[in-house]
């Protein structure tokens, strides 16, 4: 598996999978009716944002998003956001995207990274964070309006680069 700066061309292959996840709203803030164009908008953004997607073969399974999570004075720290296509869950796709976009943010001198909204039912991602050395720093109790579970909390998660 090959991760590669995205391509204006993968946003058909992005948007198949995408889609279904914001429509099922179960890991995401987005409005789960958001467009096409808008998903693109947001997760093709300009810099200082840089999209990257997961590729095996000739078939983009993943995509992250990375940025600084606030301007100016809290540039330093990263920000990202992750999806995987489900029908390749479970096979190691979220954990190959998340080491190599730890090891960009480092590259590019960010000096940690902070994720704003990890829904906490969302238990493989979570998981998958601490495994990777991320640390719950707090959770915003009901800020989440799960489809299945109603008001769930939102983690904020942080690690040091």
């Amino acid at each position: 598996m090959q991760v590669r700066p995205a391509e204006d061309d993968d946003w058909g292959q992005i948007w198949s999978f995408l889609g279904v996840v914001l429509a099922a709203g179960e890991t995401y803030t987005s409005p789960r009716d958001i467009t096409s164009d808008q998903a693109r908008a947001e997760w093709l953004a300009p810099p200082p944002s840089r999209t990257f997607v997961a590729v095996d073969g000739e078939r983009v399974v993943g995509l992250a998003k990375l940025r600084p999570n606030l301007p100016g004075a809290g540039d330093h720290v990263a920000n990202a956001g992750f999806v995987v296509d489900p029908a390749c869950a479970g096979r190691g796709v979220g954990r190959r995207l998340a080491e190599e976009i730890l090891a960009r943010a480092r590259s590019m001198g960010y000096a940690a990274m902070q994720f704003n909204a990890v829904v906490e039912t969302n238990v493989h991602a979570v998981a998958l964070w601490q495994a990777l050395g991320f640390r719950i720093v707090g959770t915003v109790p009901g800020a989440f309006r799960h489809p299945r579970h109603g008001r769930v909390g939102l983690h904020v998660m942080h690690r040091e680069l």
